[in-house]
């Protein structure tokens, strides 16, 4: 079984929203022949808590507007250190950077195939790469 149409359009979306508010180490991952309860997870990290808030709230618009797509459910969004959004089709993880680090769901979900994000996600991750480089 692989992702949906619907779950990689979620996945476009929300990556991309990520990227315009500087979000970091933008991944995501095919999750459904592991979980019967999404098809994708998106994780993305950024360096502060109000940068956390930014993200999700770009994210949460971005999928409304352009997909239509509402989350079922939010969790952590008091805290601003970890927030998850679960739209059924795909679940987004927007991390403090410290907490990403220290729970590396990378880790968790490196046998599960990744799915290849937009071309401007890659371009914006290489021009932070190479702007914190000079």
């Amino acid at each position: 079984m692989t992702a949906t149409e619907r779950a990689i359009e979620l996945v476009r979306v929300a990556a991309e929203a990520a990227a315009d508010k500087l979000a970091d180490d933008i991944i995501a991952y095919d999750v459904s022949d592991q979980l019967v309860i999404t098809d994708a997870f998106v994780l993305c990290s950024a360096s502060n808590d109000r940068q956390v808030r930014a993200v999700v709230d770009e994210i949460e618009e971005r999928l409304r507007i352009e997909a239509d797509a509402k989350p079922v459910r939010r969790e952590g969004e008091r805290e601003g250190r970890w927030v998850l959004l679960d739209y059924l089709d795909i679940v987004v993880h927007v991390q403090h950077e410290e907490d990403r680090t220290f729970y590396a769901l990378e880790r968790l979900w490196k046998d599960c195939p990744s799915i290849p994000l937009p071309e401007s996600v890659r371009q914006a991750a290489a021009q932070r790469a190479r702007g914190a480089a000079q």
